[in-house]
């Protein structure tokens, strides 16, 4: 028979203890990663779900046509399952302010937003920055991309857009800036550019609707390689990624294929949230189910 000592008896009750304020959980035991945990954006310091709701499928007509109370429903249904991480642009007509309309009544600091701005427009920069967020119907926007980058001299040809958006981020109506991007020649850019908190960076292991040698979007199989060599780059450097295009623009038609690239953007490419659009809760569900599924496999 084991003869406890009171040191004995001391030692198991403060591990008891310490059991209980972790809610039944081991102290320091793995916990599985989830569609919905919050993920920090490189030094950013903004935090995002994993999974976010996009709105621009095929430039936001397939949201669009769903109406706003339809619309309004999928956005409560996917925020009610943990989804706190809504994607726009200026460039998908009527859908940022859609969007504001399902977001209203919600506590702002239970969601973030990212909304994309059109590099064309450079006449003033802060007058649009603020009907961006009026648009919104937001004080403040928590991710700013220029949107969809083609030029490989993009660093230097935007510098008055990137200039607006640094002095924007000082007076926090916006947290933080970066850009998406189009085409091989304009991504080779993003590694060593000091000024990007967050890249926008499409992603799939099929490299269907991806990024090739053009600058012109080109119904060609892109360089999955050379891509997630620079997702690794400009994560290295501190910065956010988030990628699209998971599901080739809708041309993955089969579960495997959904799940395969989710598994990719997050094992392989090391990308820290991924961006969906979608048309009805069965879609929610299931992307949710996916990522879940990709960290615990």
């Amino acid at each position: 028979m084991h003869h406890w000592s009171r040191r004995d008896f001391l030692k198991s009750s403060a591990a008891a203890g310490a059991f209980a304020l972790a809610g039944g959980k081991l102290i320091g035991s793995p916990t599985k990663s989830a569609a919905t945990d919050w993920v920090t954006l490189g030094k950013s310091n903004v935090q995002v779900t994993r999974l976010a709701f996009g709105t621009g499928t095929f430039s936001g007509r397939v949201q669009r046509e769903l109406g706003q109370a339809e619309f309004t429903r999928l956005v409560r249904y996917a925020y009610d399952r943990g989804i706190r991480f809504f994607e726009t642009a200026d460039s998908y007509a009527g859908m940022p302010q859609m969007l504001a309309v399902a977001l209203k009544g919600l506590p702002r600091d239970s969601y973030r937003l990212m909304t994309k701005y059109n590099t064309h427009d450079t006449e003033n920069p802060q007058q649009t920055i603020d009907r961006l967020r009026s648009d919104l119907n937001t004080e403040y926007v928590d991710v700013l991309l220029l949107h969809c980058v083609r030029n490989p001299k993009w660093p230097e040809n935007d510098k008055k857009l990137e200039d607006a958006f640094s002095e924007a981020k000082q007076k926090k109506v916006i947290l933080s800036h970066g850009a998406s991007v189009h085409g091989l020649p304009a991504l080779r850019a993003f590694p060593g550019t000091e000024w990007l908190d967050v890249a926008m960076i499409r992603m799939n292991q099929k490299g269907v609707r991806m990024d090739t040698p053009s600058t012109q979007d080109v119904d060609e199989i892109g360089n999955v390689s050379e891509v997630v060599q620079h997702v690794k780059q400009v994560h290295s450097e501190g910065k956010g990624v988030i990628s699209m295009k998971l599901a080739g623009e809708g041309r993955f038609t089969k579960r495997e294929d959904r799940q395969a690239a989710v598994r990719y953007a997050f094992r392989v490419a090391g990308v820290d949230a991924v961006t969906i659009g979608y048309k009805n809760t069965a879609e929610i569900d299931e992307a949710i189910e996916n990522i879940n599924q990709a960290f615990s496999a």
